[in-house]
């Protein structure tokens, strides 16, 4: 796997059209194409992106996941954005691998409410295998419950994608973060190499993808439209997409940058839904943030699934009784 570079001579080409977007596989994505998407009007954006999204999924359904913290703070990595690097001050403290009765409990109480798939992410560069071990017992007893599972748990060595595999893991989040040319003002600890090659060992694995990123870091829409080119061109495209709307948390490098216009977000899960087309299309962070109309736009523009609970790692998340009072406004249900 290679990064897809900007490459400043590549001309637009025509945006594919509806009937075409299973061709993406096969023909790929530019980065033009991408950035002429963004560019539409909003409303033939949306109405475009609607239109795939009914082809494909069911518009009133939505996915509830639930994201629990298995191992908070001290990371060895510096990623700009995150308060659980062990280089920022941002107030988070420490946390030790929980043990498997409390993931249990966590993954219990979340199907009670009403969530299907059950994430679980470590604030590792990455595990280390004694680590890995026991987080296989977790995946495994979660899977048990009848929830789909979802780890996060940074980078793989050979053989590590195998053995969560075998312990019943359907996902494997791993996320780009951004487009490559951006990637080295927001993280220095690794190489944006070093994630596509964690992936390609997810995949070889058997194991579903989940792959985002996040916007509102400070990057052009241009940057946006690469990120997604990434995404939608990898081989195949991940079968989760989350995407996260920066949080910004005092004592974290990216605190204090200029937050991006909603309806900006709103276009990006938009280009993504496009370009994506099977795929589900993850509302993630920042969602706390985002007024109940933006939440429908995102909806509407091809988003149909949502992290549902109290926090998102170590950032809020909106409640599980509001997000049940806007689904039923909005006459969606969770699948």
């Amino acid at each position: 796997m290679n990064p897809v570079a900007i490459a400043e001579h590549d001309q637009p080409s025509a945006v594919k059209p509806v009937a075409d977007v299973d061709k993406a596989q096969i023909e790929k994505w530019t980065v033009f194409e991408l950035q002429s998407l963004f560019d539409l009007p909003f409303s033939d954006l949306l109405h475009r992106a609607h239109q795939v999204h009914r082809h494909y999924h069911d518009p009133n359904a939505v996915q509830l996941s639930t994201l629990l913290s298995i191992k908070t703070g001290g990371c060895s990595e510096d990623c700009g954005y995150c308060p659980q690097s062990a280089r920022h001050d941002a107030g988070i403290a420490n946390q030790d691998l929980l043990t498997l009765e409390e993931v249990v409990g966590a993954a219990r109480a979340a199907k009670e409410q009403g969530a299907s798939r059950f994430c679980m992410g470590a604030a590792w560069r990455g595990p280390k295998q004694k680590d890995l071990d026991k987080v296989a017992e977790m995946i495994a007893a979660v899977r048990a419950l009848g929830l789909e599972t979802c780890a996060t748990l940074g980078m793989l060595k050979e053989g590590q994608a195998e053995q969560l595999k075998q312990a019943g893991l359907d996902y494997y989040n791993h996320n780009l973060d951004t487009a490559p040319e951006f990637y080295g003002d927001i993280i220095t600890t690794r190489e944006y190499q070093d994630r596509l090659d964690t992936l390609e060992k997810v995949r070889d694995a058997g194991l579903h993808v989940c792959c985002g990123g996040i916007v509102g870091m400070g990057e052009s829409r241009r940057l946006r439209a690469g990120l997604v080119a990434q995404l939608a061109n990898l081989d195949p495209y991940p079968e989760s997409v989350p995407i996260n709307n920066l949080v910004q948390v005092e004592g974290t490098p990216l605190h204090g940058t200029e937050a991006l216009d909603p309806l900006e977000f709103v276009r990006t899960i938009a280009v993504a839904r496009i370009s994506m087309p099977k795929a589900m299309v993850r509302l993630s962070a920042g969602r706390q943030e985002m007024p109940e109309a933006v939440q429908a736009l995102c909806f509407f523009a091809g988003a149909n699934s949502i992290f549902y609970g109290e926090k998102l790692l170590t950032t809020g998340n909106p409640e599980t009784e509001k997000d049940r009072v806007l689904l039923a406004k909005l006459g969606m249900h969770p699948f």
